[in-house]
């Protein structure tokens, strides 16, 4: 059985009462908390920084699961490893050097992963196995919340799941895979026929009314 987690992203969350935000979609039955963060320069947008994702690890008792849209990573991976987070990904294209990369993040004690834009190809990841504990599919193209499910990113979580499934075959650990981008109720299912084990939601959740009925709901359709 398929272990499914659901990770709100708390880039669709009331940004005024961010704290409460957290607190409240953890006991709707959030199994992480995703922290997107754009840098206006790998992507076209600005969000968070490490001290807001410090000052948010107290109110957080599930892990916190970085998604670093930023370029250059390393100096960011370091803060946000610093602030508090248990995850952190990044995407290939931002780092001249992707195992040094990775390997910073685990030495830093955290769960390190890629995340792979709608263009990057699946190839990227096969050198670099060893040091992956996640892989994040991008479903939209990153930068802004609310958008729609790219139907593309179907056969694409499928070529994942068949590479990280022969990984563990031969070396017997589990790489989660993640997707992030227009995931909701209504569509949950298929992407998980497709392979995918987490699944970030940002406006399906908190742009709803009870946060708790939409991650019920998403169960339900996974189970």
């Amino acid at each position: 059985m398929v272990d499914y987690r659901i990770a709100p992203s708390i880039l669709s969350a009331d940004f005024a009462r961010l704290g409460e935000e957290v607190e409240k979609v953890i006991d709707a039955g959030a199994d992480l908390i995703h922290f997107d963060v754009m840098d206006n320069h790998y992507v076209p947008n600005l969000t968070f920084g490490p001290m807001v994702c410090a000052a948010l690890k107290p109110y957080s008792r599930v892990p916190i699961d970085v998604h670093l849209m930023v370029e250059p990573v390393d100096d960011l991976i370091v803060a946000f490893a610093d602030a508090g987070a248990n995850i952190i990904t990044f995407h290939p294209e931002a780092s001249r050097h992707i195992d040094r990369s990775l390997n910073l993040i685990r030495d830093k004690g955290c769960q390190a992963g890629l995340a792979l834009n709608p263009a990057t190809p699946v190839n990227v990841l096969e050198n670099v196995l060893d040091l992956l504990d996640m892989v994040l599919v991008m479903s939209v193209n990153p930068g802004f919340g609310g958008q729609s499910f790219i139907p593309n990113t179907l056969p694409k979580l499928r070529r994942v799941r068949h590479l990280l499934d022969e990984y563990e075959r031969c070396s017997r650990r589990w790489i989660s895979l993640e997707v992030d981008g227009g995931v909701k109720p209504e569509n949950i299912a298929e992407i998980a026929a497709a392979g995918a084990d987490t699944f970030v939601a940002g406006s399906a959740i908190f742009g709803k009314p009870d946060y708790e009925a939409v991650i019920s709901r998403m169960r339900k359709e996974l189970a």
